[in-house]
């Protein structure tokens, strides 16, 4: 099974057809020959912090208070 390359103009704008528009994730990947499984990562890789998947991090960034409480 060969593996596509999609680019980085392509995912986002099948992620925006879903969190955006609302489509269906199975209607789009239908639609545009891209496997759920994808789509799924695509979705999950687009709602991480630019700076990596640093949760703690990110966490300390959005309430500062975090860090004098801890």
């Amino acid at each position: 099974m060969s593996q596509a390359n999609f680019g980085d103009d392509f995912k986002r704008d099948t992620v925006s057809q879903i969190n955006q528009r609302g489509y269906p994730v199975a209607e789009v990947s239908e639609r545009l020959g891209v496997s759920k499984h994808s789509r799924y990562v695509w979705r999950k890789k687009s709602s991480q912090p630019s700076g990596g998947d640093d949760r703690d991090t990110e966490i300390r960034r959005l309430n500062p208070r975090s860090d004098a409480a801890a």
